[in-house]
């Protein structure tokens, strides 16, 4: 569907995207991460058509964007960050606009405007003129202008900056139902947008890539993941500590901040490969302590630290 094959540009002498490869199929929602200059939205502009690449290729629907410009940006739907309007016509003007430009007339372009207007919501403003709209409802505008088409392909930079949370979520949700037959590139600073809509993630920094893979294996990488955390009704600290510390396969045992005169809160760091099988060995060494057990969970991993540590690292080795 999209394919882009040792993408490098260049802005004078700095290289702000460096080699770059990847690929976003059919069903895909793919977010594309990394921390600001990374290289992310001029990657975006360069797939539209906005920018020209210094080297490298990019193919949409089987074509070369710079053979058959025509072709592949008909096929892709582009909303960028703080993306402009016409703040002088109302919603359903500037909608209008963008289906005649689309090539969409008649019935056809009435259809096409229904259908966003009220796929995102934006019914009750579409007589508002845009200069009038809050900001929430600006960029659910803007987003629309990007689907009216039904593109195969779909690039999202921010699609839920300046939205509340109940918009957020109905966003967050027309992307998941878009995503089962389009091709989507989802940009975005929200690592909790990340986990809640992507199947995959593509994180860059300095312009390439550090990891492309699952959010769940990304979330793996974290340097926590697979440590158990117990909690405990108040009982003598060191003592705990050291008794946990005595089991076969624990390396590590740290008192969390969490703990107070109430609660004691406990990171266990293990070897076990077998996760039940230390967790077993806790239980039994809580029961015959007497502890009381309040809480007992694994870590799975968090999604902010990796990309601390995989964007502060210019190397970008995982754990």
């Amino acid at each position: 569907m999209l394919e882009v094959k040792k993408l490098s540009k260049y802005f004078g002498t700095k290289k702000a995207v460096s080699d770059l490869s990847f690929s976003v199929e059919n069903g895909d929602i793919l977010g594309f991460i990394g921390p600001n200059g990374a290289g992310k939205s001029t990657t975006m502009r360069i797939i539209t058509g906005y920018l020209q690449q210094s080297a490298g290729q990019i193919t949409v629907c089987g074509k070369d964007i710079e053979e058959s410009p025509k072709f592949t940006k008909s096929k892709i739907g582009y909303l960028p960050e703080n993306a402009p309007l016409y703040t002088n016509k109302t919603v359903y003007e500037f909608l209008s606009f963008i289906a005649e430009i689309r090539g969409f007339f008649g019935k056809e372009k009435k259809k096409k405007i229904e259908e966003v207007l009220e796929q995102c919501f934006l019914i009750p403003v579409k007589n508002q003129v845009i200069d009038t709209l809050s900001k929430g409802y600006r960029h659910r505008t803007c987003f629309a202008q990007s689907i009216l088409h039904d593109p195969a392909i779909l690039i999202l930079d921010e699609p839920t900056d300046g939205l509340d949370p109940n918009q957020k979520r109905e966003i967050r949700n027309l992307i998941k139902n878009m995503g089962k037959n389009k091709a989507i590139i989802l940009s975005t600073h929200i690592l909790e947008e990340v986990e809640a809509v992507t199947n995959r993630v593509l994180l860059i920094a300095n312009g390439k890539k550090v990891y492309e893979g699952t959010p769940e294996d990304l979330k793996s990488n974290s340097l926590y993941a697979g440590s158990i955390i117990l909690n405990l009704a108040n009982k003598d600290l060191e003592n705990a500590k050291e008794i946990l510390t005595n089991i076969q396969t624990i390396q590590e045992v740290d008192i969390l901040p969490e703990s107070n005169n109430k609660q004691l809160s406990l990171r266990i760091m293990h070897s076990n490969k077998t996760r039940e099988n230390i967790q077993k060995a806790i239980l039994e060494k809580a029961f015959q302590e007497e502890w009381q057990v309040l809480e007992l969970k694994i870590e799975t991993g968090n999604l902010e630290s990796v990309f601390a540590d995989l964007t502060s690292n210019q190397s970008g080795r995982l754990k």
